[in-house]
């Protein structure tokens, strides 16, 4: 019984094949042996180690069974290859446009899955996002972290070898304002924000290689993408704060004659000497006009078209492309630049940051780092304002009086 069965199943498969064969080579005359045999696939040889990948978007003409498959159409070719996507990735490859419901004036990339690939003059790359890929990996990530390391370990050098600026003389008890609250006010919001912008900078440009290995895939993602949105909102604020910064400090960062001495001589940072300066000195000026000015400008104009915050521009892929490479690196030395002034405003010279923070300055300190401001104070030239016993003792021809109130 049960052989009987078995060759009633035999019986019923075959036919069933021999159906199907007709069905699909009617020419073939309804039996198997009429019907042309195709020619096996040579199949790859297993690499050593396993299982050898294959593109399944790539097919080459001679793995075909049809000798003619390069000169079919793409509707042949499915139904002699189905689901071979290699024609659609090939035109998707050489920019072919497709249909996208977003305005052309808005999104003129739309229907462009990807950038079109060119091959530029003696370069292996092919592809605009890929050159963008690999100059952002092998020089910007890479230099731009060497140069931030540079500073940072010169600056704590010369601090654990010099310390900190000190007064030669003593303090008096008497202070000169040497920066009003609006001026004090415009400092600190540009210096919030511009820490804000190179935290989050620094975060998403370096923290997959320190911060990603500690805390993790899931929330390294959602703080880069809570800095990614911070950063893009504090950037239009930071830009005001840079206008305010240029007009509010820009009458007295005008370079001088004696900025060249001070230039030569590198402010007397290294023989103990400092050299005589107005109200800024020559470096303060370069952190003004490098920093602010120049690479300010720079970082802002990049910034808001990276957030496509300027009018005019069509904001194509490779548009945004160089945009980024500007940004990055006028980013990098900025903040190389703003490193060394932050150390001078903090550890480097003893009351440098009580300047900032509460306006004043002992007459010692002026004398010391400023002689050229301090003396037009004394004079007259400058309005400041001083403390009565510092405005007394000037009146007097710097002999201080007994009993003067304070």
């Amino acid at each position: 019984m049960n052989k009987a069965l078995h060759a009633l199943v035999l019986a019923a498969g075959l036919a069933c094949g021999l159906a199907m064969a007709q069905a699909q080579n009617p020419a073939a005359g309804g039996t198997v042996a009429e019907a042309p045999a195709a020619p096996a696939a040579a199949a790859p040889a297993p690499a050593p180690g396993g299982i050898q990948s294959q593109n399944i978007f790539e097919v080459k003409p001679e793995a075909s069974a049809d000798p003619n498959y390069m000169a079919q159409s793409n509707g042949e070719r499915a139904k002699v290859q189905p689901g071979n996507n290699a024609p659609m990735w090939r035109q998707v490859r050489q920019g072919v446009t497709g249909y996208s419901s977003l305005p052309p004036s808005e999104a003129p990339e739309a229907g462009n899955l990807i950038q079109p690939f060119v091959k530029y003059p003696g370069s292996r790359l092919t592809n605009a996002g890929e050159a963008w890929r690999q100059v952002r990996n092998a020089w910007i990530i890479p230099y731009g972290a060497a140069l931030l390391f540079v500073v940072l370990l010169a600056i704590a050098i010369f601090y654990f070898t010099r310390g900190p600026i000190r007064l030669h003389g003593a303090p008096t008890g008497r202070v000169i304002e040497r920066f009003t609250p609006f001026e004090r006010a415009t400092h600190w919001s540009n210096a919030i924000a511009f820490v804000v912008l190179a935290v989050s900078g620094l975060v998403m440009a370096f923290g997959k290689f320190f911060l990603l290995p500690v805390i993790g895939a899931a929330l390294f993602g959602w703080l880069t993408y809570a800095l990614k949105t911070l950063h893009n909102f504090v950037g239009p604020l930071f830009v005001v704060t840079l206008v305010l910064m240029f007009v509010t400090f820009v009458r007295d960062n005008l370079p001088s004659v004696m900025d060249l001495k001070w230039l030569a001589k590198f402010g007397g940072l290294f023989s103990g000497r400092e050299v005589p300066s107005g109200r800024f000195n020559a470096g303060e000026k370069v952190v003004f006009w490098a920093g602010v000015l120049v690479l300010g400008s720079i970082i802002a104009a990049s910034g808001l078209f990276l957030d496509k915050l300027l009018p005019g521009f069509v904001y194509t892929r490779g548009q945004m492309q160089v945009a980024h490479m500007v940004h990055a690196v006028a980013t990098v030395l900025m903040m190389a630049l703003i490193l060394g002034h932050i150390y001078i405003g903090t550890l480097g010279m003893t009351g440098a940051y009580d300047a900032m923070r509460h306006g004043y300055v002992d007459e010692t300190w002026a004398r010391e780092h400023h002689e050229l401001w301090y003396e037009d104070i004394v004079a007259g030239k400058i309005p400041a304002q001083r403390s009565r016993e510092a405005r007394a003792e000037a009146r007097l021809g710097s002999v201080r009086v007994e009993g003067t109130p304070s």
